[in-house]
């Protein structure tokens, strides 16, 4: 279970670090299953091509066109996801940070993120919220590094105490993600702090906590298996995209 001061500080800036969450046993099961699955395309996935972020190929007919950007429902794909959610201390974790029981929305992340050596995208500032609906933003999601992730292979990058703050429509663009080209958001940026991890190490933060990712620079893949969760009084709004998919429930 976290101690006081890891609650504060997460209530603070928005995210915390955990370090040696998973053994290696577990990340070595969840690598070969997620090169397996690349090796073998097996869908659901999005491409690098379906978001057309900066460094995407424009289309899967272009060169690097079938790089894979997501390997989507990992809590299906093998049990060894779903086990290790249910036997390693994220339950108390969480516990600490939301109302049990939790909730796990198969509808959002529900994901590993492979952020491949060619053809990786680079992903702007943004709140995970601005695409989820649910009746409040009090989420918060777990991001299970598979390897090392460093600023050259594009670890993701976070302003603290982002989640607290107020924001402006003109703050964000189109697709609502954070302007950096925007004189008032500049300050803000320049606070950024990089989450670096190792395998096994476990990020947590907030849905509202700005975040953003470069391309992988490096000559190796990154890999992380990402998850949400919300406690009892966050329900998602009914005929939206983020009821369209079951929950699954953890009590203690």
């Amino acid at each position: 279970m976290l101690n006081p001061n890891d609650i504060a500080f997460f209530n603070t800036h928005g995210y915390l670090i955990l370090r040696n969450q998973a053994d290696q046993q577990f990340v070595s099961i969840m690598r070969e299953q997620v090169q397996h699955d690349l090796d073998e395309m097996i869908e659901p996935i999005e491409f690098e091509a379906d978001v057309r972020y900066p460094g995407s190929p424009i289309s899967k007919d272009e060169p690097g066109g079938k790089t894979v950007r997501r390997l989507k429902n990992a809590l299906v794909r093998h049990p060894i996801f779903l086990e290790w959610l249910a036997t390693s201390r994220m339950f108390s974790t969480l516990s600490c940070l939301l109302q049990a029981p939790i909730f796990c929305p198969m509808a959002h992340h529900n994901c590993v993120m492979t952020k491949q050596p060619s053809f990786s995208s680079e992903t702007g500032w943004h709140q995970d919220i601005r695409y989820w609906s649910f009746n409040n933003s009090e989420l918060i999601s777990i991001w299970l590094a598979l390897g090392a992730e460093r600023k050259e292979n594009g670890c993701l990058k976070l302003i603290p105490g982002s989640h607290q703050m107020k924001f402006t429509p003109d703050q964000f663009d189109d697709q609502k993600f954070f302007r950096h080209d925007y004189a008032p958001n500049q300050e803000l940026i320049s606070q950024t702090i990089l989450a670096e991890l190792d395998a096994g190490d476990v990020l947590l933060f907030h849905a509202r906590t700005l975040h953003a990712a470069t391309r992988n620079y490096s000559e190796t893949p990154k890999w992380a298996f990402v998850a949400t969760f919300h406690g009892e009084n966050t329900t998602p709004n009914p005929g939206t995209r983020s009821s369209q998919m079951p929950e699954i429930v953890f009590r203690e």
